[in-house]
């Protein structure tokens, strides 16, 4: 295949700063749960955008934050992983986010020898003089990178992400079959959209003391028949999940299953259990059988 271009591309930025929305918007399908919530990214991401003569590996990584607790530092681990590999890096910065960078990560872009393409995300929610503003100071803190003004959720300006990118790519071989759309199986797509209700369903430290396991996806005769266990850290946490004659878990049950017919484009007939892990956020072991190594 001559002249084939591809290469990994890795998005990091903060929490909300419109990563994951950024993602679904090159890739046109729902790959990354996008909630209001700060932290909805827990792994790394691999989304595949193809075409005839190029292929681009998307990297949505958790946002950058200081860890917490045991599972943050393992979101970390992943965040570092991902400032290893990349052909190029899309940086996404929040415009209406006010506090400080993280010096770690400007550091180490201003480091790195590929190219840096820096998004200012959200700018429908800003002015001219904001954005112009926002632009000098990153075009101060990282001066060879190059600089979009964009809003991933209204789709303003990403038209010009893809063919940016393919300028800046490498000659290769593709690295995964065309056919290709994720590194993820479907099961871990069936977590997210569970999780995905999870988060805007319930308030307070309910979400991010949840983890989904999908025990059985199975399809039989055009139905996917799917098993998910919701895991919480304690017994009051699983009242709440199920809620009042169970409405609220029903209510989970629903919303997930019409994404996700939506999704595979399938039936489905999807049946959600809630079991307690007792603290399982700061137990290593735990972690790990979660993926989070």
């Amino acid at each position: 295949m001559s002249n084939h271009k591809a290469g990994f591309v890795n998005i990091v930025g903060k929490p909300n700063a419109g990563k994951s929305t950024l993602l679904n918007q090159l890739m046109g399908e729902k790959l990354a749960i996008v909630t209001q919530k700060a932290q909805t990214t827990r792994h790394r991401i691999f989304g595949i955008y193809n075409e005839d003569d190029l292929q681009i590996v998307f990297s949505d990584t958790p946002g950058v934050l200081d860890p917490k607790y045991g599972l943050q530092e393992k979101m970390m681990d992943f965040v570092k992983d991902s400032l290893q590999d990349a052909d190029v890096f899309l940086f996404i910065v929040d415009i209406l986010d006010k506090t400080e960078p993280f010096e770690f990560l400007v550091d180490k872009l201003n480091k790195i020898p590929v190219p840096v393409l820096i998004l200012i995300n959200k700018i429908d929610e800003s002015n001219q003089e904001e954005l112009e503003k926002t632009m000098e100071a990153w075009h101060e803190r990282i001066p060879k990178a190059e600089i979009l003004p964009i809003s991933a959720l209204k789709g303003f300006n990403t038209h010009v992400i893809l063919p940016k990118l393919k300028s800046l790519l490498p000659e290769n071989p593709p690295y995964y079959d065309k056919d290709q759309f994720t590194d993820k199986p479907e099961r871990f797509f069936v977590n997210e959209a569970i999780r995905e209700k999870i988060l805007l369903n319930y308030e307070k430290e309910i979400p991010y003391s949840v983890e989904v396991v999908t025990e059985l996806f199975k399809e039989k005769e055009g139905i996917i028949f799917i098993d998910s266990i919701i895991y919480v850290e304690r017994d009051t946490q699983k009242g709440i999940i199920i809620g009042h004659k169970g409405d609220a878990i029903k209510k989970v049950g629903t919303q997930a299953r019409l994404d996700l017919e939506k999704f595979f484009g399938k039936k489905i007939h999807l049946n959600l259990f809630v079991k307690v892990k007792k603290d399982w956020r700061k137990n290593d072991r735990d972690l790990k059988n979660f993926g989070y190594r």
